[in-house]
């Protein structure tokens, strides 16, 4: 690991004092008006900071669920080692910010007449508006594959709620010498080494409760997170490239699955359209910024929202800030702690610009943690900045991975560090 742990972590702990560089002295004049569409990790993290840098600016959230469910830490819920409520949070906090939340969806931005139109039928005037919608799903690229067949009988559960709960008991249900099948996405997509925490802890579960059953992993990638470290864990717990393994990854354009039927519980993958039955299956397809971004015209023909890594603009939009999974961001992931973090550089540059200061240069902090068995973790972390190309880059030699050769005390240490990590960051944002 080239930073040690605790370096890491003071790194971190100064990460929202970066995004205030450059503008200590601004002078704050009359309210302006900022909405922010989405109050998850980064919009409600972006909405709490523009309020704490200038409180006299008028925030509003615009949210449509009144109780948020963080997808950090759900899997566990996934194999029954938490539960729902653990992850449950709510807006009351925020609301004593002096941030005005409402419970509505947005149904339009207007870059030009600077307004979000909600379904309920109110239209929000801002000076600056902040987008972070997360991801939908993009469910024709697999024949078969639709909203209600995920909500019914092929889970995604790749945002928490019905779907987690229902992936849940379809693994409870299932009988011993069962197959999990877990469809992983193409790149870009939320939490790149989300689906193969997934693979290990209900490989975990299995193992404990149903040993003759095995999880086998449909990849369209050829290589993912943290892979050595999963793969090298595997092995240690899961008998992983043995005859008997409880963990079966098929990588590439060969496991790229292409059809589902739901009525047989059967998968199509590979070119040659090879198929595969399983007991549960859990597709979790390709993804893009979520909707209003697509609607707002804040998204290119990748799917994902083109920006100014300074501030967060869109480069398609003037006015408004795209940050978190719908962003694209440089060599930043699609994690909760990039969001957060590009939040808070989002937060400051959103009070510059309204206050006619200048824009800082921004910093950016990630860090990834993944449990293998509940006394098990593994991490990834780094540092990030701006590029001369004015590219979000990783920092050379900065953060790291977990050692190789780190020792089981080592990896437990790394299994606080998570619940850790997962405190701080929902006090952080909702606190």
């Amino acid at each position: 690991m080239k930073m040690n742990r605790r370096d890491f972590v003071k790194a971190t702990g100064t990460a929202a004092a970066v995004a205030m560089v450059g503008m200590p002295h601004l002078a704050f004049g009359a309210a302006s008006k900022v909405v922010v569409v989405g109050g998850g990790t980064g919009g409600t993290t972006a909405a709490k900071y523009i309020k704490r840098i200038d409180p006299s600016i008028d925030v509003t959230i615009v949210e449509p669920n009144k109780t948020y469910l963080t997808c950090y830490f759900s899997n566990e819920v996934i194999v029954g080692e938490r539960d729902m409520k653990s992850i449950e949070v709510g807006y009351d906090d925020v609301k004593k910010m002096g941030i005005n939340v409402i419970f509505d969806s947005a149904e339009a931005i207007d870059g030009a007449a600077k307004t979000v139109k909600t379904a309920g039928g109110q239209s929000l005037a801002f000076d600056r508006c902040v987008v972070s919608p997360g991801v939908e799903f993009v469910y024709d690229k697999i024949e078969g594959y639709t909203p209600e067949v995920a909500d019914k009988q092929m889970p995604h559960a790749w945002k928490a709620g019905p779907q987690t709960l229902l992936l849940k008991k379809q693994i409870e249900d299932m009988k011993d010498g069962g197959v999990v099948a877990i469809v992983a996405p193409p790149n870009p997509f939320r939490c790149p080494p989300g689906p193969y925490e997934r693979a290990s802890l209900i490989a975990h579960y299995l193992q404990k409760h149903k040993p003759k059953s095995k999880v086998v992993i449909l990849d369209a990638k050829q290589k993912f997170s943290k892979q050595g470290l999963f793969v090298q864990a595997w092995e240690k717990f899961y008998g992983y490239g043995t005859p008997k393994a409880l963990i079966e990854w098929r990588p590439g354009p060969d496991a790229t699955v292409t059809k589902v039927d739901p009525a047989t519980m059967t998968l199509t993958y590979g070119e040659v359209g090879e198929e595969m039955k399983a007991d549960v299956i859990n597709v979790i397809p390709p993804q893009r910024a979520g909707k209003i971004a697509q609607a707002a015209g804040l998204a290119d023909d990748s799917g994902f929202c083109p920006v100014d890594g300074r501030s967060f603009e869109s480069k398609k939009v003037p006015g408004i800030h795209v940050i978190g999974d719908a962003c694209i961001a440089g060599a930043m992931p699609k994690s909760a702690y990039a969001a957060n973090s590009q939040a808070k550089v989002c937060a400051a540059a959103v009070v510059a610009l309204l206050k006619g200061g200048e824009i800082g240069v921004p910093a950016f902090v990630n860090t990834c943690y993944s449990l293998i068995t509940p006394d098990w973790a593994i991490s990834v972390a780094g540092v990030y900045k701006l590029g001369a190309d004015g590219k979000i880059a990783e920092v050379p030699n900065s953060g790291g991975l977990t050692p190789m050769d780190a020792s089981a005390e080592a990896h437990a240490r790394e299994v606080q560090y998570a619940y850790s990590w997962y405190t701080n960051i929902v006090n952080d944002i909702f606190k």
